[in-house]
């Protein structure tokens, strides 16, 4: 029998045709139903591209207000996931909250289980309201301060750096949170979209779909990479402080750059062993990551209007040093990271807000695989033994 050839990660295999986003991993471009990145990013609101991906074009002033007017009404959650959210924020990480609220969520969505296209629409726009709600409330229950309610004056982007910090963002970080929205809003067929649209190929309901998605982004090989680009970085920011500072000057520059342990012997920074790097070289690109682009711009600009440019600095020293090594770019989590540490950010948040931007996205590819749906199912090269002999429990 003849076998098809075996492509192990998939990576040449193409899995669906879909009119949402694009790549083009030799020249370094991405497009948002055929708006190339680098018009979109700061140029266009979160919500526009929200209703770029669902309606496939952008909206006029009168949709854009339509819509924006549903998500803000949907911010608030149940009562049942405000009760539930202390124990989620004592026992579980910001990933595993995420995946647990949207899941349990689907039991208090008004549309229930009504499949009509419509009713998704609205479930996919009330997870994209939803979910900065809850990723702030849990932020703030575990560190002992008072929920901050949603803002209804403030943008999608904008009113969940509100909630989480408490303090109404500077029109300027509010529009560096939302670009970064825009950048991590869809990027074609990603692990974690994949499993949406496999999820959602078996028909199951759109929170299915979307919980699934949230656990295949929870493992560090996909979103988990924000979190260890940060450590890299603390770990090269104090040896350099280390090497160069007088030992009675170090603990003013970990205050400084926002780091509460010293490096240890045992310390090895991935560069120095030649090991991957993560935060650099990307499954498709092969050059440098068109959003890494925008955010490397935005890491100083927001570094200098915060009046500290240390985490850029590093960056780009990090970004110098791979380079010459191992001849690498950096991809949209190596500068996102800078950019969100200088908003105030925590970094094991870093990841559930990519899911949250990303709900734009998921939910969009739910909807396109409900819309032409052939249920997913690969085949498998099996390599085990062959043509056994059954032997009687008592003989083996």
């Amino acid at each position: 029998m003849e076998r098809s050839v075996t492509d192990r990660g998939l990576r040449e295999i193409v899995a669906a045709q879909t009119r949402l986003s694009d790549i083009d991993g030799q020249a370094g471009r991405l497009w948002y139903v055929g708006y190339d990145i680098n018009d979109l990013a700061g140029r266009t609101s979160y919500e526009e591209v929200v209703h770029l991906l669902h309606e496939l074009r952008l909206p006029t002033q009168t949709e854009l207000d339509t819509l924006t007017d549903f998500m803000v009404e949907e911010r608030e959650v149940s009562k049942f996931l405000q009760d539930l959210m202390p124990t989620l924020a004592q026992q579980t990480s910001p990933m595993s909250m995420l995946r647990t609220s949207v899941s349990a969520a689907s039991a208090y969505d008004p549309d229930g289980w009504d499949d009509s296209v419509e009713a998704d629409r609205r479930k996919a726009l009330r997870l994209i309201a939803k979910t900065p709600t809850l990723l702030a409330m849990y932020h703030r229950m575990r560190t002992g301060q008072e929920i901050v309610p949603p803002n209804t004056k403030l943008p999608h982007a904008a009113n969940f750096l509100h909630m989480l910090l408490g303090l109404e963002p500077s029109q300027e970080d509010a529009e560096v949170i939302d670009t970064t929205f825009v950048l991590y809003a869809d990027h074609t067929m990603n692990a974690s979209t994949f499993t949406a649209r496999i999820v959602a190929s078996t028909l199951a309901d759109m929170f299915s779909a979307i919980t699934a998605a949230i656990a295949a982004l929870k493992g560090p090989l996909h979103g988990g990479v924000n979190e260890t680009v940060r450590s890299v970085k603390e770990k090269l920011a104090l040896r350099k402080a280390r090497e160069e500072g007088d030992t009675e000057d170090l603990e003013p520059d970990w205050d400084r750059l926002g780091l509460d342990e010293p490096l240890t012997v045992a310390d090895r920074d991935r560069l120095e062993r030649h090991q991957k790097v993560m935060g650099f070289g990307h499954a498709v690109y092969k050059t440098m990551d068109p959003r890494a682009v925008v955010l490397k711009r935005l890491s100083k600009e927001t570094g200098e209007r915060h009046g500290d440019t240390s985490w850029y600095e590093i960056s780009e020293a990090i970004e110098r040093t791979v380079a010459e090594q191992k001849g690498l770019f950096p991809n949209v989590d190596f500068y996102a990271a800078s950019v969100y540490h200088t908003l105030g950010i925590p970094t094991d948040l870093m990841t559930p807000i990519f899911a949250v931007a990303r709900m734009a996205g998921w939910t969009a590819h739910v909807r396109e695989q409900y819309a032409d749906n052939r249920i997913i199912r690969p085949g498998s090269e099996y390599v085990g033994p062959v043509d056994q002999t059954w032997v009687p429990i008592d003989e083996r």
